[in-house]
């Protein structure tokens, strides 16, 4: 008897974009991008998870993403269904950019999906190897289902991977879209190098460093990141010898463990629940 293998299984572009340990460079690198926006930041402000426990406010996104697509069909609803709960009450004036914030609104839901998508291909790329258009478009399209159980308007999503890019591009490029808040500040800060946990933390330097530097140009500006070719090439190399020495590499060290455990319960412990191992960590 095999195990139920959720939403989208083995084969599909989900599994294999998102187990990569990579997700990690993926996942920072998107937070960055959430904080970035302020009616985003004005919700986190208003959970207080950055002052209660920072770490768990940076990894939520990221353990949400690793219920849906490596989970059963049952975990994947309950975390989402969780996710949406939290968000109903999430509302009321961001007092930095004086605008309204919805944690249910289509745009600031569509925002931390798409940065967290393009951040997951953009590494995925650089990591393990180039993705043709036609998976990019798989992964986008699969991933719709992802963005439909957290609430967010597949009808007005971009229809491909692409033009999700151009709409984060062109979106970012607008006068006073991005601004660098408190929650900005701090979520720079935990980034750099705060809380993280003691087994993580002799290669987040490294994680955090990518991050930052590969932080689209719009940003950069905002948190007031200097880059330089110097910069862009240590990147490059350190990114490069990840790309080539990965398939040396056992899985443990290759693939995040909720990724793991899945096949696990779908080729030999169907009865396996990993609630608690649905985290990257």
């Amino acid at each position: 008897m095999k195990g139920d293998p959720g939403y989208f299984g083995p084969q599909s572009m989900m599994w294999k974009v998102n187990k990569e340990i990579t997700v990690l460079f993926g996942g920072a690198r998107a937070l960055l991008m959430h904080a970035a926006h302020p009616l985003i930041a004005a919700g986190a402000r208003q959970t207080s998870f950055y002052q209660r426990d920072p770490w768990k406010r940076l990894i939520r996104t990221l353990s949400l993403q690793n219920s849906v697509t490596f989970g059963t069909k049952e975990e994947a609803d309950d975390s989402a269904h969780r996710i949406n709960k939290l968000h109903e009450v999430i509302k009321g004036k961001d007092p930095v950019s004086k605008d309204t914030y919805d944690a249910l609104d289509h745009e600031q839901l569509l925002w931390v999906h798409a940065c967290l998508q393009i951040s997951s291909i953009y590494f995925y790329e650089k990591t393990v190897k180039k993705l043709t258009v036609d998976q990019k478009n798989k992964y986008h399209e699969e991933n719709m289902i992802a963005a439909d159980l957290v609430l967010v308007d597949i009808n007005k999503m971009p229809k491909t991977h692409n033009e999700l890019v151009e709409w984060v591009t062109n979106k970012s490029r607008q006068d006073n879209y991005l601004m660098i808040t408190d929650v900005a500040e701090d979520v720079k800060d935990i980034i750099a190098g705060g809380p993280v946990p003691r087994h993580i933390k002799p290669i987040w330097p490294f994680i955090a460093f990518t991050a930052f530097q590969t932080l689209p140009n719009e940003f950069k500006k905002i948190y007031g990141i200097k880059s330089s070719n110097f910069k862009r090439i240590i990147v490059n190399f350190n990114l490069a010898i990840l790309k080539y020495t990965r398939p040396f590499l056992p899985p443990f060290f290759r693939l995040i463990a909720p990724a793991r455990w899945a096949s696990q319960r779908i080729r030999k412990r169907p009865d396996l629940s990993f609630k608690e191992k649905s985290k990257f960590l």
